[in-house]
């Protein structure tokens, strides 16, 4: 498949692009909506600790690192995508992200400190958005009042989220539902 580039937003890497191939069930965050989703996470990110469980081209964390989150950790299944995601890494010289290759739902158990912000944006129509969900309540990974981006091709509704979230932000671009949650 073809090479394609995306271009980061804003912070210390601003208008850096990053090479992925294109894969089966990878679809990047558009500009518009990582734009949006970081004004959601502004007064939150400096300093952050943050989880993307997906983390597909990585563009999610890499933009939360360029806008000043203290660490990042990438979890990413698909080899291609990994090693990918690896040279941004390297290219960049990103000293506080590192990188999990492997299913979310099985290497979950490397990840041992709580985060400030988790990025959850699984392929779609595959039924794992509630799945990392509960994974991240039953393992206990957020910090009070953590914030977590969640993306999928469906609204997610309040009553399917563990009690102690509440949903801060929603909106709709096209096809796509994407909201900011909060532990309480």
């Amino acid at each position: 498949m073809a090479e394609q580039t995306l271009r980061i937003i804003a912070g210390k890497y601003r208008g850096r692009k990053l090479a992925f191939q294109a894969a089966a069930g990878l679809r990047p965050t558009s500009d518009r909506i990582r734009e949006t989703l970081f004004n959601w996470l502004q007064p939150v990110i400096t300093g952050a600790r943050c989880l993307d469980m997906f983390a597909g081209s990585g563009l999610l964390g890499i933009e939360a690192l360029s806008r000043g989150a203290a660490e990042i950790v990438f979890i990413e299944k698909q080899l291609q995508a990994c090693d990918q995601l690896q040279e941004n890494i390297d290219r960049l010289q990103l000293q506080h992200a590192s990188l999990i290759h492997g299913d979310v739902f099985d290497c979950i158990e490397a990840v041992q400190q709580p985060f400030d912000i988790v990025f959850v944006d699984p392929p779609f129509h595959q039924g794992l958005l509630g799945k990392a969900v509960n994974l991240l309540a039953d393992r206990q990974l957020l910090k009070p009042s953590a914030r977590v981006y969640l993306e999928s091709e469906v609204e997610v509704k309040a009553e399917s989220l563990p009690e102690s979230w509440q949903i801060l932000r929603a909106k709709k671009a096209g096809q796509v539902f994407y909201q900011l949650a909060m532990t309480t």
